[in-house]
C-alpha cells in the first residue's frame, strides 16, 4: 500500500508540535466545466516546531497520534523568511 502524501500551506502553528495545513484540490465541475477549489485542513505533527504560518510543507499519513492528528510534516518546501 502506498504512503499518502499531500502538499499544503501552514495556516496555524499556535499549538505545541502541531500545525494546521490547508490542502487545495482543484478540479473541474462535471457539468459546467468551471474550476472548483476545495480546501481541506489537516492537523500534522511538527516535532521540531520548525514550521511557520505561510510555509509550504509536504505532509505524510501516519498512525493516529491524537484524536484529530493523523499526519506528520515530512519537509518544508518553501519557507517564509521573516
Amino acid at each position: 500500500m502506498a504512503i499518502k502524501e499531500k502538499v499544503g500551506l501552514v495556516v496555524s502553528n499556535k499549538m505545541d508540535k502541531t500545525v494546521v495545513v490547508a490542502v487545495e484540490n482543484r478540479s473541474s465541475h462535471g457539468k459546467y466545466g468551471k474550476i472548483v477549489v476545495q480546501t481541506r485542513r489537516f492537523k500534522a505533527h511538527d516535532e521540531l516546531n520548525a514550521c511557520k504560518e505561510g510555509d509550504q510543507v509536504r505532509i505524510q499519513e501516519t498512525r493516529p497520534l491524537s484524536r484529530t492528528k493523523r499526519w506528520q510534516v515530512v519537509n518544508v518546501i518553501n519557507s517564509t523568511s521573516t
